[in-house]
């Protein structure tokens, strides 16, 4: 997996060895040319953090003091905007972690990448033993948190390490160094049999690595749809830089009767043919003419290759004007994108479920809260990106003035079902 993670971070980066840099014969040596690119893998990427995780996404508690919690705990952490990052970190490298632990008072979320997960143990997919490599960086030291989770007897077991990197090797430090670590104890027995901490994964197969535990990129199974978008748009940017216009001029059309220049020196339009051309005309016009049509119909074509391959569906990147789309007209055309928000959408609910009662169990076991844990959770999704909320609402309100729909009913639909989920989760 290690390997993959090296392919997909360079094509995330937009910068991939020997693909993105290359050399052509020219008759006479190699030269060096780097390829344009469209940095489609990080679009891919960011577009589905926006379907899975945006602003109306909300984790709704049945419990008011749980609900409050909750609440604050996420808050303390930015984690709306951490949430966001992770979830495009997650499209592109396959899996991500979200891991609390105590500090102080209050409750740390450290958001991990899959190259900082480390899966010991698993069983038909599920990670049950686990250790998280955490970044921190404090008073210009570049610290790395280890935490290690464990089952000794039945119970989990967190252990906390610290390490510092220096010329690429870590030298192990007593914890009590870095302020993220201090006052935790090194080895922190959780009475539970329950994890403490939570993997999320890209809803699909890993068909790379069958034994993994770990998830695929939004595009492992599209580096070839990536390549060709890549060459498809360099080829077109090569064809306006090689289809340039140009002017050659005999060296007796330079100057005049006096000997004064008639064109600008600096002037990359014009290029002054040697002394013993005869290439004919004393000023020759070259204008290629550009195939941008071709061009435009390749790009889309790609496009279209790497939006189905990547769950969006046909049609989904356009390389086109014409203004936006109602949401009517995306669900349309995009039934496959309806299919793969609501696969992808299984993970995240399980996994934002599971954070927000682990935390609930954190703030009883380790802060002493009153909170209770088996409170019932809901995940309200932002339904507005596969769905026309818009028309459903104009609908409904036709339906209240025609007396086909009660005030309750339709109550109950757009205020306790909307707006109360977002005074809440404010």
């Amino acid at each position: 997996m290690e390997n993959l993670f090296t392919l997909w971070r360079s094509w995330y980066e937009g910068d991939v060895p020997h693909f993105h840099r290359y050399r052509v014969y020219n008759g006479q040596k190699r030269v060096l040319c780097r390829r344009a690119s469209l940095g489609m893998a990080k679009k891919v990427c960011e577009d589905w953090a926006n379907l899975l995780m945006n602003e109306k996404v909300h984790i709704r508690l049945d419990g008011e003091e749980e609900q409050r919690f909750l609440n604050r705990v996420l808050e303390e952490n930015n984690f709306r905007l951490q949430a966001n990052r992770m979830q495009e970190r997650k499209a592109a490298l396959g899996t991500a972690a979200y891991v609390p632990r105590i500090c102080g008072d209050r409750i740390c979320i450290d958001c991990i990448d899959a190259e900082g997960i480390f899966p010991l143990s698993w069983e038909n997919g599920e990670i049950t033993e686990c250790a998280f490599a955490a970044e921190s960086w404090e008073g210009g030291e570049h610290f790395i948190i280890l935490q290690i989770h464990h089952v000794e007897n039945g119970e989990y077991v967190i252990e906390h390490m610290l390490f510092v990197e220096e010329d690429g090797n870590l030298t192990r430090l007593p914890n009590s160094l870095s302020e993220a670590l201090r006052g935790v104890p090194e080895r922190l027995p959780t009475g539970r049999s329950e994890r403490s901490f939570v993997i999320d994964r890209m809803n699909s197969v890993n068909n790379l690595d069958a034994g993994s535990p770990m998830g695929l990129a939004a595009f492992a199974n599209a580096i070839d749809q990536l390549r060709g978008v890549d060459v498809a748009y360099d080829s077109y940017v090569n064809e306006f830089i090689l289809g340039k216009k140009r002017i050659m001029v005999k060296p007796e059309a330079t100057k005049d009767f006096d000997g004064e220049p008639l064109f600008d020196a600096d002037d990359l339009a014009f290029y002054i043919l040697p002394e013993d051309s005869d290439s004919g005309s004393i000023i020759r016009e070259i204008d290629m003419s550009l195939r941008t049509k071709e061009h435009h119909q390749g790009l889309q074509d790609m496009l279209n290759m790497l939006g189905v391959k990547c769950g969006f569906g046909e049609r989904y990147y356009r390389f086109e004007s014409g203004g936006l789309k109602t949401a009517t007209e995306v669900i349309s055309e995009n039934s496959s994108l309806y299919r793969s928000v609501r696969r992808h959408e299984l993970m995240l609910e399980a996994a934002l479920k599971e954070l927000a009662r682990l935390l609930l169990r954190m703030g009883k076991d380790f802060l002493r809260l009153e909170l209770d844990e088996k409170v019932p959770i809901h995940i309200d999704f932002d339904d507005s990106i596969i769905e026309d909320t818009g028309s459903d609402f104009e609908r409904d309100c036709r339906m209240l003035q025609l007396g086909v729909l009660e005030k309750e009913e339709f109550r109950k639909r757009w205020v306790h079902g909307r707006h109360e989920t977002e005074a809440m989760a404010s």
